[in-house]
């Protein structure tokens, strides 16, 4: 450890500077495409999460100043969703991006600490207690004078001989993790393309006899069901923070797995459609052995036969039109329980099911080994960015 020095973070950084005031950003401004704006969707996990922006203007952009981010900053969330901390990697796909009012970002010195080396300490308990410890929980949460408090904060750095192994060992599980997730959206993809052909273009029964039906012309035989009549539809069960564990059972919320719980709700997968918050409307498939809380409703198939059929269904028409509520949407059961849904012949299901049911397979069982790749990720974190665990004691 003598080789490790403590530094404060106004030692480290070259430059720390705020978002722009709210006024200086409005929805007018957004565009097509241009300069990305960053909001909190793009802050979760370790490094940018591109997944959607919006836009402004080159020109506006500019006139922003200090309130745009490079490749190689780090961005942090000072208002809202606190604990929030990404680095830009240097392959993003943009050179600028504006950081929103609710965050600041910073440069870092690069010849002492790497920036994804000093955004995985603040991911550790440790990290995130020194980023919270003046956060305000009046009203919204805040960081009390974000840029100067946290200039002030302390954080423990190697040589970068030593930063450069660590992060070696902690990225090769994550482009592990990112590897599953590439392959579960091709297959995703490759499932719902099948899925389409077969039963919202009919490709496979185009020579076959059509009627009319309230959804139109549909092969004979298929029928037009109403949801709550193909299966039960009930809300999760209530479930604190505070009743959250590190480990057991997948916890799914309204966006996916929030942590885990010593017992679980359902055996079996099951389809859960998000009906608090802005993921309203959202499907999701939950996990074998998972509990589910009251952000999510269940649909659970009166006959199992169907559950595929019906999620790829969902999946590829979400709910999201039938949110009600513009402050705080919702979707409750009487909401969406006359949906309609068109129910082919069951040999035409039961000839898609064997490749439907393989596709799911292999998703949960790439789920699986990626929960259990970040389990072990997230346990020698910690170990590795205090020097407890020596680099060269981990064979991966």
């Amino acid at each position: 450890m003598e080789e490790w020095k403590e530094y404060k973070i106004s030692e480290v950084i070259d430059e720390i500077s705020m978002g722009p005031f709210g006024s200086n950003i409005k929805v007018d401004n957004f565009i097509d495409s241009g300069v990305p704006v960053l909001n909190g969707s793009n802050l979760q996990g370790f490094k940018l999460n591109e997944n959607s922006f919006n836009y402004v203007s080159q020109e506006k952009a500019d006139s922003l100043g200090k309130a745009n981010a490079h490749r190689g900053d780090v961005v942090i969330t000072h208002r809202g969703t606190l604990g929030q901390i990404v680095y830009i990697p240097d392959d993003s796909k943009f050179e600028q991006y504006v950081i929103s009012q609710s965050q600041f970002r910073l440069k870092l010195k690069k010849d002492i600490i790497r920036p994804d080396f000093f955004v995985y300490f603040f991911h550790t308990r440790l990290g995130q207690h020194r980023i919270l410890m003046n956060a305000s929980q009046v009203g919204v949460p805040a960081l009390a004078r974000p840029t100067s408090t946290f200039k002030d904060v302390c954080i423990l750095v190697p040589p970068m001989e030593k930063q450069n192994k660590v992060m070696d060992i902690l990225h090769s599980l994550d482009d592990k993790i990112e590897v599953n997730r590439k392959i579960n959206e091709n297959l995703e993809q490759q499932a719902q393309a099948l899925f389409k052909s077969w039963f919202v273009d009919f490709e496979p029964f185009k020579n076959g006899e059509f009627v009319e039906s309230e959804m139109g012309m549909i092969p004979k035989g298929w029928r037009v069901e109403e949801l709550e009549n193909i299966c039960t539809i009930k809300y999760g069960k209530g479930l604190g923070k505070n009743d959250l564990t590190q480990k057991g059972f997948p916890v799914f919320g309204g966006n996916g797995i929030i942590g885990f719980y010593t017992q679980y709700l359902y055996e079996l997968p099951q389809i859960l459609v998000s009906c608090r918050g802005a993921a309203s409307g959202k499907i999701i498939e939950s996990l074998p052995q998972s509990y589910v809380t009251s952000n999510s409703l269940v649909l659970e198939l009166k006959d199992r036969f169907y559950y595929n059929y019906l999620k790829f269904l969902l999946l590829s028409s979400p709910l999201y039109d039938y949110a009600t509520g513009s402050a705080q949407p919702q979707i409750t059961i009487d909401n969406i329980k006359g949906v309609k849904i068109l129910l082919p012949l069951q040999e035409a299901i039961q000839k898609m099911n064997p490749t439907l049911e393989n596709i799911g397979n292999i998703q949960r069982t790439n789920e699986q080994e990626s929960r259990c790749l970040a389990e072990l990720r997230d346990t020698l974190l910690p170990k590795l960015m205090s020097g407890e665990l020596k680099v060269n004691e981990i064979v991966l």
